[in-house]
């Protein structure tokens, strides 16, 4: 009965003791977390973090009713939820975490090299149907197209610069998963979609849009025209942290090594050291 006492009391003093951190969001930003996690757990054992990737209006959704302390956003805040934020008498604090470009791609048995933002537009829009209405040499084979879902921070990136608004045709494959975008455009000949830079593979082709490739140098210079900031929004209402959990996650994240692991991760660092 002692030893059970005992064990019972070693419990609640580290559950009392320990740190939990819940982070939600971003597909794109998902990898960067993952990094993150994994060397502030080298540094800070007794601090608990849960990682969710299921798009970024899910995590700021989670901001809004309190079942995350950061949402990682790769899109800026909505209207929508600016006005819900001022309603509510919130104050979202946003931190750019790093640079992203999103990039088209393709099967690398299709001989397709660039593409431009007027022809990408008038795919997804469902105004061509077939490969060999990009380029004559291409096959009359129809295009498989395939998105992010509308949770997704890159859908909403996409949409506004490539889509102008414009509604996607209805044939268009909405999905969950980058991943799946990346293994079905690895296997399908005809198959097109747009991932964030930071999953690209060799198993798939990269293509120009208007001529220009999503390198880091491209993507930090703005020059990419598919560019965007990774964002980290916390609720700043009741003040900063100048403690605890959210403030040892954020101080690491933009740190040397912090920014570092950006860079691993395959996006770009948003702070030079």
């Amino acid at each position: 009965m002692r030893k059970f006492l005992v064990l019972i009391l070693f419990v609640f003093t580290v559950f009392l003791f320990s740190e939990t951190l819940v982070i939600k969001g971003s597909n794109t930003i998902f990898p960067i977390a993952q990094l993150w996690i994994e060397k502030l757990k080298t540094i800070y054992p007794d601090l608990e973090i849960t990682l969710e990737g299921a798009g970024s209006s899910t995590g700021i959704a989670a901001l809004f009713n309190k079942t995350a302390d950061i949402a990682n956003a790769s899109r800026w805040l909505k209207e929508s939820e600016i006005a819900k934020m001022h309603k509510e008498g919130r104050y979202f604090i946003p931190i750019v975490i790093g640079y992203d470009g999103i990039a088209i791609i393709v099967n690398k048995k299709l001989n397709l090299e660039k593409i431009s933002l007027n022809t990408l537009k008038k795919i997804y829009t469902g105004k061509i149907r077939y490969w060999n209405q990009v380029d004559p040499n291409l096959p009359k084979k129809q295009i498989q197209i395939y998105s992010r879902n509308t949770a997704s921070g890159t859908f909403e990136t996409f949409e506004k610069i490539v889509l102008n608004k414009e509604k996607m045709a209805p044939w268009v494959r909405m999905v969950e998963s980058t991943r799946f975008e990346l293994e079905t455009v690895e296997k399908n000949p005809y198959a097109i979609a747009y991932v964030g830079i930071g999953y690209v593979t060799d198993d798939v082709r990269v293509l120009k849009v208007e001529g220009i490739l999503p390198t880091k140098e491209n993507i930090l210079n703005g020059v990419y025209p598919i560019s965007r900031a990774l964002y980290m929004f916390l609720d700043a209402t009741n003040g900063y942290p100048d403690s605890g959990a959210i403030k040892k996650y954020i101080t690491f994240g933009l740190s040397k090594e912090g920014q570092e692991l950006v860079e691993k991760a395959g996006y770009v660092a948003a702070y030079g050291f």
